[in-house]
C-alpha cells in the first residue's frame, strides 16, 4: 500500500470521526434546548398558579402574602364570595343625577375552585333569530368551534366559541326566538390547572428537589398611596443565559410581578 492511500484512508477515517463528532454535538445541543424548553413550560405553568392564587388571596383579604404556609392553606380550605355589583342611577330633587352601588352575595365557593376553574359567558354576538345550539351541556368545545346559530336579515349565520371549556348550561332558547346583541346564552366552565397538582409543593420550583421560588410580598407607597406588590420568581434557572444582569427583562430568570411597581405580569409573556 503506498502512501497516498495510507493517506486517503488516515483523513476519511478522520472525517468520518469529525462527522460523527459534529452530529452528536448538534444532537446533545438541541436535546439540552428541548430539556430547557420542557423544564422552563413547567416552571411557567407553576408561576401561573402562584399568580393566580395570590390574585384570588388578595381579593379576600386585602393583600398579598410571602407565607407560602398561609397560601397553601387558603387554596386547600379558603372560601370566595361570588359578588355582583349593581349600579342604579336617581335623579336627586335639585336635578342632578346620583349613582347608587350596592354589592350582593350570590353565594361561597371555595377558594379552589375560584382558583383553578373561571367562567366564560358566551353572549350573543348580534342581534337575531334564534336558529340552534351547536353544543349541548358536558360538551367539551375548543376555541374556533361552532356554539350557535343566528338568522340575521335572512341568513343563518354560524358564531363561534371565543374560548375552550366544557358546556355548563345554556338558555331556553327555542328556534323562532328573537335574540338581543349582548344576550346570555350559554356558560363554559374552563379547567385551568391541574386539579390533581401537589399544592404542598406549591413552593417548589418543577425539575427539583429542594429549590424554592423566591416570594416578596409587601405593601408600598406610590403618589402617597399605599399598595400592594408581589414578585415571585426562580432563583436558579435551568438556561443558563437567564441572568439578573441582562438588560432585557424577558432574558432574567423566570417570575412574575415587581417588587417596585404594581403589576403581576410575567416576564414569558
Amino acid at each position: 500500500m503506498n502512501v497516498t492511500k495510507i493517506l486517503s484512508i488516515v483523513f476519511l477515517v478522520a472525517s468520518l470521526g469529525m462527522g460523527a463528532f459534529l452530529i452528536n454535538s448538534v444532537k446533545s445541543t438541541m436535546d439540552e434546548r428541548a430539556l430547557i424548553s420542557e423544564r422552563e413550560a413547567a416552571i411557567i405553568k407553576k408561576l401561573q398558579l402562584i399568580r393566580e392564587a395570590e390574585i384570588v388571596y388578595q381579593e379576600v383579604n386585602g393583600n398579598y402574602t410571602s407565607d407560602w404556609d398561609k397560601l397553601i392553606d387558603f387554596i386547600e380550605n379558603g372560601k370566595f364570595p361570588i359578588i355582583q355589583k349593581k349600579e342604579r342611577v336617581v335623579t336627586l330633587s335639585y336635578g342632578a343625577d346620583s349613582s347608587i352601588i350596592t354589592y350582593d352575595t350570590l353565594g361561597i365557593i371555595t377558594a379552589k375552585e375560584r382558583i383553578f376553574k373561571t367562567t366564560h359567558n358566551v353572549n350573543a354576538a348580534n342581534d337575531g333569530v334564534f336558529v340552534r345550539f351547536e353544543a349541548a351541556p358536558g360538551d367539551n368545545v375548543v376555541k374556533g368551534s361552532p356554539a350557535y346559530v343566528l338568522n340575521q336579515n335572512g341568513k343563518n349565520v354560524t358564531h363561534k366559541f371565543k374560548e375552550s371549556g366544557k358546556v355548563k348550561s345554556r338558555k331556553r332558547y327555542q328556534p323562532g326566538n328573537n335574540v338581543t346583541k349582548g344576550d346570555l346564552l350559554m356558560s363554559l366552565e374552563e379547567i385551568k390547572f391541574d386539579l390533581n397538582i401537589d399544592i404542598s409543593r406549591l413552593a417548589y420550583v418543577p425539575g427539583y428537589e429542594d429549590v424554592k421560588f423566591d416570594i416578596y410580598a409587601d405593601e408600598i407607597e406610590r403618589s402617597n398611596l399605599f399598595v400592594d406588590v408581589i414578585e415571585v420568581k426562580n432563583p436558579k434557572p435551568f438556561d443558563p443565559t437567564r441572568r439578573e444582569d441582562n438588560e432585557s427583562k424577558n432574558k432574567k430568570p423566570l417570575r412574575f410581578g415587581s417588587k417596585t411597581d404594581v403589576t403581576t405580569s410575567g416576564n414569558w409573556e
